[in-house]
């Protein structure tokens, strides 16, 4: 087995074994628990110093992990070993006491092996189906850094509350190329600023998809390869800006994997949570705002509704994109002013933040490209689109809604410019996030990629697609986007276009 991350931060210990998606204390309490069960069939000669030595690494390994936090994938291997102890050490301490002991025949030992054994292997079960997440190294030649910003417009009211006064407040991560940390500076802390709010905002996404929140309990102890305010990059480059939207239920920090990618890369990602519409955002004076957006059941209404929230969305995107102008230029002090190519600004989204990134370009000609990963578009088509879009889908399969690719072919066509549709194989909805990495691989969740797989994948066609749009790399995307599906060229005819696949 291969180990990854080893350490201490704040007292918890952070060392993984990434075959099991366990820490090395886990492990331990889980090779006592067995070692205590296989105890009783070792020869008589072995059951003392074995049940000795396993007990005594249970217990140690599990007073760790009683001050750093027991995660539930290992209260059953805990039930497990309970009576196998009781069983184990029951012999030793008879002798120890000088009355005769006593031993089950092997017939009546053998369910209850099996049985003890069988609890305990449910954890590593669980441990593998609702990990720590582990985020891949990124792959460019910058070390990442990451902060988070707060910005309140002004000038708009905040549509989602009655109060005349409320002004509409963005919260925004930043990812940008760092210099490199030295060996063992922390990393950044998943899903939030602190632990207590990243706990707050995995507690929020279980219950927005109907999960008692402690399955998920393991996201919160995540890290990922960013550092929280490290120094920019040196040199004098100026890197393009990309801004990111979730989606519906989902939260800036949702695809930090792919964040943290682009950056490495030399982009600067801003993802942004937006309030009342993301599952939970933390305001930084504490002040918590949960979701209020819900389907109403009724596909019309819905479809109302959506087209509302998307363009709350797309203004959001563009305010934050001026914010970052602003800090270009220096008007309010930042180690980023002067490093921010805002000339050379894209749009993401996913899910519902993908149909915000389409309306955001047509409202916005500052953004020079547009990406949707695997988002329905919601709105009006018009004005047509100028800049090029690129959108990831799942393979459309008998089970896909019928009413997707035809409105996204012609969202894609609407468009004076040429944009391209990817089929990745293997997709599933959720494979287009960081879900992948922490929840269970059931295809029809997070598709067949697989958790080192799935970012890759959504990474590399990204970047493939900006550094050819945003920074001038020769050739076709399609050439380059071939590598990860299946890829449809829209190609403009006036305001229209017609997709046709590339071979």
């Amino acid at each position: 087995m291969r180990r990854r991350g080893p350490g201490v931060e704040h007292g918890r210990v952070t060392e993984t074994i990434t075959g099991l998606s366990m820490s090395l204390p886990e492990v331990l309490v889980l090779l006592g628990a067995l070692a205590l069960v296989a105890a009783r069939w070792l020869p008589p000669a072995a059951r003392r110093p074995v049940t000795i030595g396993a007990g005594a690494v249970l217990v140690a390994s599990a007073t760790v992990l009683g001050v750093v936090g027991i995660r539930w994938q290992l209260l059953p291997v805990l039930a497990g070993a309970a009576p196998a102890s009781a069983f184990a050490l029951q012999p030793l301490l008879r002798r120890r006491t000088g009355r005769p002991t006593w031993r089950a025949r092997w017939w009546l030992a053998l369910p209850g092996s099996l049985a003890c054994a069988g609890l305990i292997a449910t954890g590593p079960v669980a441990a593998w189906a609702f990990p720590v997440p582990v985020f891949p190294e990124p792959s460019g030649e910058f070390a990442v850094g990451t902060r988070v910003v707060q910005w309140t417009d002004p000038l708009r009211p905040e549509s989602f509350t009655a109060d005349p006064d409320d002004r509409r407040t963005v919260v925004a991560q930043l990812w940008y190329p760092a210099q490199k940390s030295p060996a063992g500076t922390q990393r950044a802390q998943y899903l939030g600023r602190t632990e207590q709010e990243a706990r707050t905002v995995a507690d929020a996404l279980a219950g927005g998809v109907g999960l008692p929140g402690f399955l998920v309990d393991g996201v919160p102890r995540a890290r990922s390869r960013a550092v929280v305010d490290a120094p920019v990059a040196g040199g004098r480059e100026r890197f393009p800006v990309v801004l990111f939207s979730p989606g519906s239920g989902g939260v800036r920090t949702q695809n930090t994997a792919w964040a943290e990618e682009l950056a490495s890369h030399g982009y600067l990602v801003a993802a942004l949570d937006h309030p009342y519409d993301s599952a939970v955002v933390v305001l930084a004076d504490g002040h918590t705002i949960r979701a209020t957006t819900a389907s109403s059941g009724d596909r019309d209404r819905d479809e109302e509704l959506a087209a509302g929230w998307t363009a709350v969305r797309a203004a959001d995107l563009g305010f934050v994109l001026t914010q970052l102008e602003r800090l270009d230029r220096g008007e309010t002090a930042d180690p980023l002013t002067g490093r921010l190519d805002t000339g050379r600004a894209a749009v993401a989204g996913h899910s519902l933040g993908g149909a915000a990134a389409l309306q955001a370009a047509r409202q916005d000609r500052r953004f020079d490209a547009v990406i949707d990963l695997d988002g329905y578009p919601h709105g009006p088509t018009a004005p047509a689109l100028e800049q090029p879009a690129l959108a990831l889908t799942q393979e459309i399969t008998a089970g896909t809604d019928p009413r997707y690719l035809p409105r996204l072919t012609a969202a894609l066509e609407h468009s004076t410019a040429t944009s391209y549709r990817l089929a990745v194989p293997g997709a599933g909805h959720l494979t287009f996030m960081d879900g992948p990495l922490y929840l269970p691989p059931v295809p029809s969740i997070v598709g067949t990629l697989g958790r080192t797989e799935s970012p890759r994948v959504v990474a590399g066609a990204t970047l493939a697609f900006l550094d050819t749009v945003l920074r001038g790399r020769p050739g076709d995307p399609a050439d380059t986007l071939r590598a990860y599906g299946k890829v449809y060229t829209v190609s403009p005819s006036g305001a229209r276009g017609t997709a046709t696949p590339t071979p």
